[in-house]
């Protein structure tokens, strides 16, 4: 079964790098402030998602088990 996660990013963290953009533009998108964020909709596949969010050099992107709640990344 595919993995799940509550997707957030934490705004505060984020620079603006868009590697989880290039990754997973189908997840992530800069705002008008040049912040990630999540977007609505099937995404991409959570392998993708993982890569994405362990590219951020900042680590501002937190991934959470949807079943389990335990935080997953970082």
């Amino acid at each position: 079964m595919a993995k799940k996660w509550k997707i957030t990013v934490d705004r505060d963290l984020c620079i603006g790098a868009a590697s989880c953009v290039a990754l997973a533009m189908k997840t992530f998108a800069l705002d008008s402030e040049n912040k990630a964020v999540v977007l609505e909709g099937e995404g991409d596949p959570p392998e993708l998602i993982k890569l994405a969010a362990e590219s951020c050099p900042t680590k501002a992107i937190i991934l959470v088990d949807e079943e389990t709640g335990e935080q997953e990344y970082p």
